[in-house]
């Protein structure tokens, strides 16, 4: 069987990275990296400053990167945080409207409503790389982040195909895989394996400090591995959590009745059999996905009749876009 093919390949168009923290900047130093040209923004003069001293292009001044952009007729990546996305689009709206947008911000559904409300005539196709660390800001920025990481590049059925291959191409150039998706499933998954764990890391985290140091003394792998997210700066997990709330209120309405159930049957049985046994089964089943190659979407050509709707679907059996 053939990979997915494409009316066209990716043209290596100029990518304006708007936000240099860990993975707008992780990514503009990839692009950079491997000979494709790349720019970007940052409203930290020491953020910029610390960039261009490692000898990427960045500048603290947006209206001149946005009107380098237009000029260039560049890929914008939106990498602020969600809470500065609307000051952002209109910038991009006023400057450099005719532009392709893309973003990589871990909800999917709000940024779209943000842009169709302030940019309704814009070129959107959303993304999210499946990748990232507990630490912040240009220091923590790696061009090695995305490498075999799977990054979501919406897929609807009026998304321009040759707009869908642009911000696809930037997706693999950083070695990542791509995976279609529709915003509303991508906010549903999203929540479960990311928003999720970031509260349950937060109640490991709190219930374990307790009201001494001495279980924090003792904690080990389980504690580490359990809390590493909670390690992330307050206010951007607040912002990544809180954006995703319809999602996330869901998961963890699901989580908390689970949890709930293994309480009442500790209680009352002394068996917490029925959660551990589930966790188990779909922890193996998740290494049995990540640990083997991924498989790649087939049979589909990108701008046809039904692409999208076939890049999803063969998404939805964990195959990935890698042509």
């Amino acid at each position: 069987m053939c990979h997915a093919e494409s009316v066209s390949a990716p043209a290596s168009r100029p990518v304006c990275v708007l936000g240099l923290g860990l993975i707008g900047g992780s990514l503009l130093r990839r692009l950079a990296d491997t000979g494709l040209p790349a720019f970007g923004y940052n409203r930290s003069t020491a953020t910029v400053d610390a960039a261009v001293a490692d000898g990427y292009t960045a500048s603290a001044d947006l209206d001149a990167v946005l009107r380098q952009a237009a000029e260039q007729d560049a890929i914008i990546v939106l990498a602020t945080p969600f809470t500065a996305l609307e000051t952002m689009i209109e910038a991009v709206r006023d400057t450099a409207p005719a532009c392709l947008l893309t973003d990589v911000v871990s909800v999917k559904e709000q940024v779209a409503v943000l842009i169709d409300r302030i940019h309704p005539t814009g070129r959107y196709v959303g993304g999210h790389p499946m990748a990232g660390t507990s630490q912040s800001g240009w220091a923590a920025t790696d061009p090695s982040l995305f490498e075999g990481a799977m990054w979501m590049v919406t897929t609807h059925d009026d998304t321009d195909a040759d707009d869908w291959l642009a911000v696809a191409g930037v997706a693999r150039s950083t070695g990542a895989y791509v995976v279609p998706a529709a915003n509303d499933a991508h906010d549903r998954a999203a929540a479960a394996i990311s928003h999720n764990p970031h509260l349950t890391a937060a109640v490991t985290a709190a219930v374990g400090a307790g009201e001494s140091d001495l279980a924090l003394r003792l904690a080990a792998g389980s504690f580490r591995d359990g809390t590493r997210v909670a390690g992330t700066a307050p206010d951007l997990q607040r912002a990544m959590l809180e954006a995703n709330s319809i999602s996330l209120l869901n998961t963890l309405s699901e989580t908390i009745d689970r949890l709930v159930a293994a309480r009442d049957a500790l209680r009352d049985h002394g068996s917490v059999a029925v959660l551990v046994d589930a966790g188990h089964r779909a922890r193996l089943k998740y290494e049995a996905i990540a640990g083997a190659a991924p498989e790649p979407i087939t049979g589909v050509r990108v701008g046809e009749d039904d692409w999208a709707e076939q890049l999803r679907r063969q998404a939805h059996q964990a195959r990935v876009w890698m042509p």
